[in-house]
């Protein structure tokens, strides 16, 4: 699973990376920016991670062809200068920043992007799955000189948007891995230091402790960045964290700051922002048929009824203090690409217990519900990384679930063995029945529609999902090149992810982020607040305060 936030911290060696963070001389460090998250960076390498904190990383130490204009999420240059496509849309050319280097001093070429995505087709069935979606359709890619030549076997409708998800990788380094089966393209670790091609090099890293920065000398941009550097300081909950920001621990704190904590950091004289974000909360049922167990969750009645138990209001209140949006699709209103016809169906239990009593599932001596000879009582994976909020938002899905009478029981886990549960022997999707996670997608709503497809088992999807209806139309909306076209098929696929309810979508949380006021520049995003994968433009322009 890609863009949603994974990975929980450990609190131990807290105070050593903040003492590591802090421990430069006092010129040097007013110009490092100590950054405090409590989702940990899980791998350094593209092909493995699921990390939100992982493609931040990506966004920083290596080029990316295109990236976003935070101000107004238009697509505009970066590594690729310009670019222009055949009148038929299949052959893209894209002109590359001249006489550019990797921080190991080695040229950085457009074929360093071309051995990249030519690395990505040619292991897409295996250790590239996870980024192969967005080379849909490439048959080739060659450079020449400074220009990169993308041809592909029918037009694509959003190329820009998925050329700023691929990082383009040093082709000295990772060329010795893409042989044979390319099983090792997967094992290879990335140990920092790692050879950079962004305006900051990745000198340290510490897992589940610290990763440190540093401005990258051979940075072929532009703009050169205002700090010497900058540090992700892990934590191991989110009121460590806040706590860390209020005592000048750190600088400012990312976009998993907790709504409930806003009150008491902007008393402590932060300043905080927040905007709506493209992430969602999600109750994922799986709807493989042949799971072993309860297959009374195949029943769309039964899904129906959960989402009838549950009180989002209640969950916008009380876990995020109305910083967040009642969920209804598995696209964001913020990604400009939401259905609005679509709505969440109330919170009511008298009609979910309406629905269940038609299905026979009687109430048992302990006011659980009997189906098929067994008790509606079910494990719901929860990753740890939504500790805090996700907490608060299950005790009240699970009391309403109670009032239906549906027992639901949390299985907390770390992010690696909640995957592999829910993914099951096999990559099977036969033994879990029902989990919560959240997904923080990029802004073009490609990705997040991929991860119900059949074609994303063992890859992304998370929910053993597989309706050819839909996947039929995820292939048209790759190929629609006028907007309105792929808008009416993308709401297709949201009306059918609704009805079919592989995830009930529960809310749309705002990006929350806070930072000391000696600080200044930062520009908010939908996708992890200001340090996100869209853009360099945050840490470019961020400064001490005058």
């Amino acid at each position: 699973m890609k863009p949603a936030l994974r990975i929980l911290a450990l609190i131990s060696g807290v105070l050593v990376a903040l003492s590591m963070i802090a421990g430069c001389s006092s010129a040097t460090s007013r110009s490092v920016l100590r950054i405090g998250v409590s989702v940990a960076i899980d791998s350094l390498n593209p092909f493995v991670s699921t990390s939100d904190y992982s493609n931040v990383v990506y966004q920083y130490v290596y080029p990316h062809l295109t990236e976003y204009d935070t101000t107004d999420m238009s697509l505009k240059p970066s590594f690729a200068t310009s670019w222009k496509t055949s009148p038929d849309g299949l052959v893209w050319t894209f002109e590359i920043v001249k006489d550019a280097q990797w921080s190991d001093g080695e040229p950085l070429t457009a074929k360093d992007a071309a051995f990249t995505l030519n690395m990505i087709r040619q292991f897409e069935d295996g250790p590239t799955g996870k980024l192969a979606g967005f080379i849909r359709s490439l048959t080739s890619a060659s450079a020449e000189g400074d220009t990169l030549t993308l041809t592909y076997s029918q037009p694509v409708s959003n190329v820009l948007a998925q050329m700023q998800q691929l990082p383009v990788l040093p082709e000295h380094v990772w060329s010795q891995y893409a042989t044979g089966d390319g099983k090792a393209i997967t094992t290879f670790q990335n140990e920092a230091p790692a050879v950079s091609g962004g305006p900051f090099v990745l000198d340290e890293y510490k897992k589940d402790q610290v990763a440190m920065f540093s401005q990258n000398p051979k940075w072929w941009g532009e703009t050169k960045p205002h700090i010497s550097g900058f540090g992700l300081q892990f934590f191991a909950n989110s009121d460590a964290m806040v706590t860390a920001l209020r005592t000048d621990q750190v600088d400012m704190i990312g976009a998993s700051t907790p709504a409930t904590a806003v009150p008491s950091i902007k008393e402590a004289g932060m300043e905080v922002g927040t905007a709506p974000g493209s992430g969602f909360y999600n109750f994922i049922i799986n709807t493989n048929p042949k799971k072993k167990n309860h297959p009374e969750l195949l029943n769309p009645d039964v899904r129906k009824a959960f989402e009838l138990a549950m009180n989002r209001e209640e969950m916008i209140g009380t876990a995020w203090l109305g910083m967040a949006t009642t969920g209804s699709t598995i696209v964001a209103p913020a990604t400009g690409w939401h259905d609005d016809a679509i709505k969440g169906l109330p919170f009511d239990v008298a009609e979910a217990n309406a629905i269940l009593d038609g299905l026979g599932y009687a109430k048992g001596p302990d006011g659980i519900r009997i189906a098929d000879g067994s008790r509606m009582s079910y494990e719901v994976i929860f990753p740890t990384d939504i500790n805090g909020a996700g907490d608060r938002m299950f005790q009240i899905i699970q009391n309403g679930f109670r009032e239906t009478g549906v027992n639901l029981e949390m299985r907390k886990m770390d992010t690696d063995a909640a995957t592999t549960a829910i993914l099951g022997p096999d990559n099977g999707y036969d033994e879990f029945d029902l989990a919560m996670w959240t997904w923080i997608p990029p802004v073009d709503p490609d990705f997040q529609l991929s991860v119900l497809t059949c074609e994303q088992w063992g890859n992304n999807n998370d929910s053993g999902y597989c309706n050819p209806a839909y996947d039929k139309l995820y292939e048209a909306q790759g190929i629609a090149r006028d907007r309105a076209e792929r808008q009416d098929i993308i709401n297709q696929m949201q009306r059918i992810a609704f009805d079919d309810r592989p995830y009930i979508v529960l809310l749309y949380q705002n990006v929350i982020e806070a930072h000391s006021p000696k600080w200044t520049g930062f520009q908010m995003s939908p996708l992890v607040g200001s340090v996100n994968n869209l853009s360099t433009q945050t840490l470019l322009q961020v400064k001490p305060a005058e």
